[in-house]
Formats: structure tokens, sequence, C-alpha cells
């Protein structure tokens, strides 16, 4: 009988240890665009809980939804917010730091096959596809244009719409040229285009610096961060990870896409071979650099009301997620 009871006493010492080890956490992220991806590979590969997290996953079905939904903590950390976004939440005073860069503000500048414009230089004077203002593709677009080229805003016009309205302008000719993602390019695979730069490769020329625009940050809960700070390292952890095994295992990528998002195996798999072009995750000085030129970038283009203050990018976590292997 003391055997018995022995054996159930340390049967339950473990499960005690076992739960206390495994840190509660809400993760929100918007369940389409390129959030989709690195979001349902992080979810079905358990990268998180494999770290000792209990997670539980909060789905949004628009964009800004994680960033609405952190300040009133009903949810701890948002994953994949627009960098755009967080950083105005931030700049606001709401309780909020911004941990990590994730997902890259990827486009090419591309035109028809048969088109008689062979670079970017040529544009003066034509209509130009991109995503609509505010967003931070239309404000980076644009500064890419006057800092590199010298373009003032009257020296083109421009067609406005969602990535599948600017590739319809393209083929349609109804946009001399447009600043379309590389995954809806792959995607248009009937329509003969092509590239006349990168918008990575030229915010990088405006900027000197190896840091590419970031499209999406990681941003958490003060509160849970102070009580937290372990389970927010080794999230980012996990996030590195992530990256990692989505860059070496694309076809497997495809496949958690096909099941998550129904998608057919072309557009699946043109989505996951895309992935070293959208995600990154890293929070080195030049990142936080690229975060603050892009917020006067906002802000000249009157997207953004004011500056981010320095303590509102917060490096610590992302430092310690380095000494979890």
């Amino acid at each position: 009988m003391k055997s018995i009871l022995l054996r159930l006493l340390v049967i339950a010492l473990i499960a005690a240890s076992t739960s206390s080890f495994a840190q509660k956490i809400k993760v929100g992220y918007w369940t389409s665009g390129f959030s989709l991806g690195f979001g349902a590979v992080m979810e079905q590969m358990k990268f998180a809980e494999k770290e000792g997290l209990d997670i539980e996953w909060v789905k949004f079905a628009e964009v800004n939804g994680p960033t609405r939904a952190i300040p009133t903590q009903a949810i701890d950390l948002a994953f994949g917010a627009p960098s755009a976004t967080s950083m105005a939440i931030a700049a606001d005073g709401l309780p909020i730091k911004i941990v990590l860069a994730t997902q890259i503000a990827e486009s090419q500048f591309v035109v028809l096959a048969d088109s008689p414009i062979k670079s970017i230089a040529e544009l003066k004077g034509k209509k130009i596809g991109m995503t609509a203002p505010p967003s931070a593709m239309h404000a980076i677009v644009n500064a890419i244009l006057e800092n590199n080229f010298g373009f003032k805003p009257t020296d083109y016009s421009v067609a406005p719409g969602n990535e599948s309205r600017l590739a319809q302008f393209l083929t349609q000719k109804d946009a001399d040229a447009a600043a379309i993602r590389s995954v809806t390019i792959a995607q248009m695979n009937e329509v003969k285009l092509r590239t006349l730069g990168s918008v990575v490769d030229e915010w990088k020329k405006m900027t000197k610096s190896s840091s590419p625009p970031t499209l999406a940050v990681t941003i958490v809960h003060n509160d849970y961060l102070a009580k937290n700070p372990e389970a927010v390292a080794k999230f980012i952890a996990a996030t590195r990870k992530a990256v990692e095994w989505g860059s070496k295992n694309k076809p497997q990528v495809a496949e958690i896409l096909r099941k998550a998002a129904n998608m057919d195996a072309t557009d699946s798999l043109a989505y996951a071979n895309q992935w070293d072009n959208a995600y990154f995750a890293s929070f080195e000085p030049q990142d936080i650099a690229t975060l603050k030129r892009m917020n006067q970038i906002f802000k000249a283009a009157g997207t953004a009301k004011q500056d981010v203050q320095d303590s509102a990018f917060l490096a610590e976590p992302y430092q310690k997620s380095k000494l979890i292997k």
C-alpha cells in the first residue's frame, strides 16, 4: 500500500513540475497575407511548445486585430504585427514593447515583358501600381522613388490597390509598371513580366544599410514581459528556429499551407518558395535603426504623427534567445 501511495505521490510531483515549467502565453496573429504562412508553420510544427511554452493561439481575420487586442491584454504577444501600426501605438504611449522584426517589406518593380521601359528611372511621367496610402509599402515605394531617383509625387501617378488588383492593372495595361510582391509574381505564371528592380535592394541603397525594410514585428504587453521575460525570449528563440526550418523545408511549408489555407499545390509551393524573401527573425541594432528610419518616412508621408521613443524597442529578449539552443 505504501509503495502504491509513494508511486502516486511521485507521479503527482512530476505532473506538477511539468505544469509549472510550461509557461502560458496568449499569442495573436493575422491569418492572411504573409502572416498566415509564418503563423501556420509556428502553430503546426509547435516550435514554441518545444521551448516549454503553453501556447494559446488567438487568430484574427483583420490585419490590425492583434495590435488592437494587445493593449487590453486580450493577448500577451502579437506575432507578425504591422510595423507601422505597432510603432504608432508605441508612440502613443500604450504599454507595449517591440522585441523582434519578423517580416520583410518585399516587392519588385515590374513591367510587362514587351514594355519599352527598361529601368526604374524611366518611370517618370508613368502610372505605377502600388498599395494604397496609408500603407507602409506605399510610403516606402514613394521614399525610394524620391531619394534614389529624384521623383516628386507629381512626377508619376499611382494606381492603388491590393496585390490582385495590382496584377490586374498590369496585365490589362491600366498601369505602366507596378510594385508587386514576389509571391504574387510567382503566381502570375501565365503573364510574361520583366523586373526593373527590387524594393529591398533599393531600400538598402537608400539607407546605406544591410537591414531590409520591415513589414511586421513582434510586440509584447509590458505587464507580461515584466512577469515572464524568459517566456518572451523562448518565443523569440522558437521564431528564429521556425525561420531556419522553413528555409530548409519548403515542400513541407507548402503542405502546411495547403491544409491551413486551402491553397492548391501550385500556389502553396510558389508561396513557400518565397520564404527567404519574406521572413527573418532579427533585432540587431541595424534592425532597430531601420524601424526608426521607416517611422521618419511614415511621418514625412503623413502616415505617422510622432517619433517612437527609444524605450519602445527592447533587444534584450532577442539577445537572450541566442543563448537558447
